[in-house]
């Protein structure tokens, strides 16, 4: 696709709203490969950030795997050493000057606002053959509207982190709705102890996740336009919560990745965390030797007012991009890789596809012996499956701007969501895309 179609399909999403079209891939507009054959194999190129670290199974020892059995597609990756942020910007400059790779690992968030700036393929078609393979929740992270633009890899339901062994000393139930948590976090502030964090730094997908665990839907459409709903009954319940938390001094204030917050965990002070699904392979390290090893427990959210449900607080899929000139061998490969349990989780991922997959060890021995990928996998079937992104979600960082001076004592937790309302639709606009008011 050359960059003046990519300028009309961005004309288009702005006049008519891109979440109600259904447009055919780049891939399936260019001249249709010919069939992979070990004689003359197809070459796809794939750029990721993944860890890669110690111990890992690494990402060129998988993919090496793959080629050896599968000579007519072979695959060479490419790691990004840099921030996310830098990895969205090389990947537009590169696909822009038709040098991109044909697979890329990006953020649930950002992939709206890529699919709006052209640089994604649409391979609704291609990818429909692995659909069952992921959770509707899963699958949704990766499609914008009627567009799939690959697959997901790892998520990030949010899940309840407890103490077990100080639960069970307080004399207190794993909350399974808000009173419940509520009157547990009363019953343990009395004995000087909390079994949450409000964690002003991690507010933007902390928050919005609680709202989509409270069945909220930020975003959709109404005929050509967006509709912005982040302040609904969901989000309200997240509000009422949380305020009634801090108004009681039922609950730690801290920043996540501060001090504050390592030094609740190991001097016993904070025996519960809100967290996502990919923070149990190291929420725990800091309490490797101690007496509290072994204590915690994974457990899925309270209901907060709308039935069982998770919320998705990062993670990550690959998306197929534009130019790619062999979506449909690039998707098979690309689904063997996500349905690559061990591998994913030895690089500390919880897998998005619906499979399942052995705790590590490290996870076993500080969760007690728990199902811990068990449970996680649970959480990942509950997610909200009505809760897609919009393009520019990374502006809703105000977010975490407005939890700061909720957290000092200057606003509400309902400024929070309204924030992330009217930051939502002034962001939409600045993009020209119409909004519904």
């Amino acid at each position: 696709m050359t960059p003046v179609t990519r300028t009309k399909r961005a004309a288009l999403l702005a006049t008519v709203g891109f979440l109600s079209l259904g447009l055919a891939s780049c891939g399936d507009s260019s001249t249709e490969a010919d069939a992979p054959s070990e004689s003359d194999p197809v070459t796809i190129t794939y750029t990721h950030r993944l860890p890669d670290g110690e111990g890992m199974t690494t990402v060129q020892e998988q993919v090496d795997e793959w080629n050896a059995a599968n000579p007519g597609i072979q695959v060479e990756p490419t790691k990004f050493d840099g921030e996310a942020a830098e990895m969205s910007v090389r990947l537009e400059t590169d696909i822009n000057a038709g040098n991109g790779p044909c697979l890329a690992q990006m953020g649930y968030a950002e992939v709206p606002e890529a699919y709006v700036k052209g640089l994604l393929a649409d391979v609704t078609e291609e990818a429909a053959a692995y659909e069952e393979d992921f959770s509707e929740g899963a699958r949704g992270l990766m499609q914008v509207g009627d567009a799939t633009v690959g697959l997901p890899q790892d998520i990030g339901p949010l899940v309840y982190y407890y103490n077990e062994t100080e639960f069970e000393n307080l004399g207190i139930e794993v909350p399974t709705n808000l009173d419940e948590f509520r009157a547990a976090a009363e019953t343990a502030a009395a004995d000087g102890k909390n079994i949450a964090a409000f964690m002003p730094d991690e507010g933007q997908y902390w928050l919005s996740a609680q709202a989509a665990a409270a069945g909220d839907t930020w975003f959709s459409t109404n005929g050509d336009a967006w509709v912005v709903n982040a302040n609904g009954d969901g989000a309200q319940n997240v509000a009422s919560l949380w305020q009634d938390l801090l108004d009681n001094d039922e609950v730690l204030v801290q920043q996540r990745w501060g001090d504050g917050f390592t030094q609740a965990l190991t001097d016993g002070t904070l025996i519960g965390h809100v967290g996502a699904a990919w923070e149990a392979g190291f929420l725990l390290d800091d309490l490797d030797g101690t007496e509290a090893e072994g204590q915690w427990r994974v457990a899925q959210l309270p209901d907060y007012g709308n039935g069982v449900m998770s919320g998705p607080d990062g993670g990550s899929g690959v998306a197929v991009m534009d130019g790619c000139e062999n979506p449909e061998a690039a998707l098979e490969f690309l689904d063997w890789l996500n349905t690559s349990g061990d591998f994913l989780a030895s690089q500390g991922l919880v897998p998005a596809a619906d499979i399942e997959v052995e705790t590590p060890e490290k996870m076993t021995r500080q969760f007690g012996g728990q199902d811990v990928m068990g449970e996680l996998a649970v959480a990942t079937e509950n997610l909200n499956p009505d809760f897609p992104y919009a393009p520019g979600f990374s502006s809703l960082v105000t977010m975490s701007e407005e939890a700061s001076n909720v957290a000092a004592g200057d606003a509400q937790v309902t400024d929070i969501f309204e924030t992330a309302q009217t930051t939502a639709v002034a962001t939409l606009e600045n993009l020209g895309l119409p909004v519904s008011e």
